[in-house]
This record gives structure tokens, C-alpha cells and sequence, in this order.
């Protein structure tokens, strides 16, 4: 019989070729395929803008992030424009001081409303933009205003200032159910929604309706616009995606959607799926970073 110390050395290859396999992530295309890396970044160069979907506490999905981005920034010779959900538009004159080298990170951090995750997030995506010297666009309506039409409504923002209004979306907005993904906002929001569901709806389209106008305003002929937004603001071609195609229909738009997946092979959902250009698999026990 052999002994227990030899049983455990004889097991620890087996562990290490189990972790060995485990997939971090899988890119699937528009047809459920599984898609090289590669082959992917020279397509999605072709595009005008690319909306880059995320979960936010997600690790992995902020390294890809990066690693698109650079993959992009090569393959379009540097004709590349950043742009964010997580920047403000009244935060721009700040963002382009930190990356034109007039203000450090402690001034910019003080300076501006900063996600908790700025640090290891989206700082090296900013940096990077610094870097190679690129247009990094502050693309969200100020989270203050949004907060107004969730409790009292869209004709809230009619009293704002002339100054108020160019951090927002040219009023008036088009709040619809028929945008994907906002009714089953109110079906996932249930009773917390109140009395007035729909004023939720519209706090929701008026982030994508500034980040999209933003996207539109900022977009330069011969240059790739690369923004990156929590998932749901592009999922199944709604929100930012759906206000976009209002504004300028003739843009070439791709989407990469976000998924967790506690199958091993990392396989796309079945239900409810509307894949997008390219839709991103990731581990549904994967180490959250908050």
C-alpha cells in the first residue's frame, strides 16, 4: 500500500493541470464562434466607434480592456480616441490637464469625482491615453443630474443654466420602452421603482443620450472612437448604442457585450442572448476587486 505523503506528491500534478485548463475568458463573434484574439482587434478596427461593455468590479474585463486598446492604438497607427462612463462633463478641463501634463495624479484626484476603482482600473487606461497622447473624452452626464430625473422626472432639467445644459444631452430626450433593456429595468427594479417607474427610465436615457451625443460630437473622421461603459448601457444594442444610431445613423458601430459563466468551457447564455459584434465569456467565479 503506498503511503499517504506519496498519495498527496501523486495528486498535486493532477491540481496543477486542472487550474492549468481553466479558461479566464472566451471572445465569441455575432454567430456564437469562438474568435482568436488577433482576428478580432483587426476587425473591430474597421468600425467607427467601439462600444466596449464592462463589469465593473471584474478584473479581467479591465485587463482586456487595456490589452484592446493597445492592440487598437497599433492596428489603427495611432488614430485612436478614448472615451469613458466613468468622466464627466463638467470634469473635461480637469481630465485634459492631467493628461497634457499640467496637473499630477494628487491634483486630479482632488480635483474631480473619481470611481473607487480609478486606481487599478481605469488610471492605466487614462495613463496610457497620456502616453501616446491621446484624446480621452469625458463622456457622462454629471451623476447629479441624472439623480434629479430618477425622483422628480425628465422636466427637471428644464430650469437647468445654459452652463448645466452643455454637460448634457441636447434636450428634449426620447425616453422609450422600445430601447432595448429599459423595460426589463422595470421588471428587475419591481417595487423599488415607486410610483413613477418610468422617471427611473429616463435618469437611465439621459446618461446614454450624453454619453452617445458625446461619442457623436468627439468622433473625428479617420479615427476610432473606443468607449468603455458599464455592460448594460450597450447590451442587446440599446442604450448608448440605440441613442448613437438616432444621431448618425451612417456611423459604423460595434459592441462587445459582457457575460459570466459558471461553465467551465466558458460557453455563451442560451436564453435571453442577443449577441452583439463580439461577446465577451467570463468566469461567473471570478475574483471580484469590490
Amino acid at each position: 500500500m503506498k503511503s499517504p505523503k506519496f498519495l498527496f506528491f501523486l495528486f498535486i500534478p493532477i491540481l496543477f493541470l486542472n487550474a492549468q485548463e481553466a479558461k479566464p475568458f472566451q471572445f465569441y463573434n455575432q454567430k456564437g464562434k469562438t474568435v482568436k484574439f488577433d482576428k478580432m482587434v483587426k476587425d473591430l478596427a474597421e468600425y467607427d466607434v467601439v462600444l466596449f461593455g464592462e463589469h465593473h468590479n471584474n478584473s479581467i474585463n479591465h485587463w482586456l480592456q487595456l490589452r484592446i486598446t493597445k492592440a487598437l492604438f497599433a492596428q489603427r497607427n495611432g488614430q485612436l480616441t478614448l472615451g469613458a462612463e466613468m468622466f464627466e462633463r463638467d470634469n473635461q478641463s480637469q481630465l485634459n490637464d492631467y493628461l497634457s501634463g499640467k496637473l499630477d495624479e494628487k491634483a486630479l484626484k482632488d480635483s474631480i469625482r473619481l470611481w473607487q476603482n480609478f486606481e487599478t482600473d481605469y488610471k492605466p487606461l487614462v495613463d496610457f491615453a497620456k502616453d501616446k497622447k491621446l484624446k480621452f473624452i469625458a463622456t457622462n452626464i454629471p451623476r447629479r443630474y441624472a439623480s434629479i430625473v430618477a425622483k422628480k422626472g425628465l422636466d427637471s432639467l428644464n430650469t437647468v443654466t445654459e452652463k448645466e445644459k452643455s454637460w448634457m444631452m441636447k434636450l428634449p430626450v426620447e425616453v422609450t420602452l422600445d430601447t432595448p433593456g429599459y423595460p426589463e429595468m422595470i421588471e428587475m427594479m419591481g417595487d423599488h421603482a415607486g410610483p413613477n417607474p418610468m422617471n427611473f427610465v429616463a435618469a437611465q436615457a439621459v446618461k446614454d443620450a450624453t454619453m452617445a451625443e458625446s461619442i457623436e460630437m468627439k468622433s473625428e473622421k479617420g479615427k476610432l472612437f473606443l468607449h468603455y461603459h458599464g455592460d448594460y448601457h450597450s447590451k442587446a444594442y440599446g442604450g448608448i448604442y440605440w441613442h448613437l444610431k438616432k444621431l448618425n445613423p451612417n456611423l459604423k458601430i460595434a459592441v462587445i457585450s459582457v457575460f459570466e459563466s459558471d461553465d467551465e468551457n466558458l460557453s455563451l447564455p442560451k436564453e435571453d442572448l442577443t449577441p452583439t459584434e463580439y461577446n465577451l465569456v467570463i468566469p461567473a467565479d471570478m475574483t471580484k476587486t469590490y
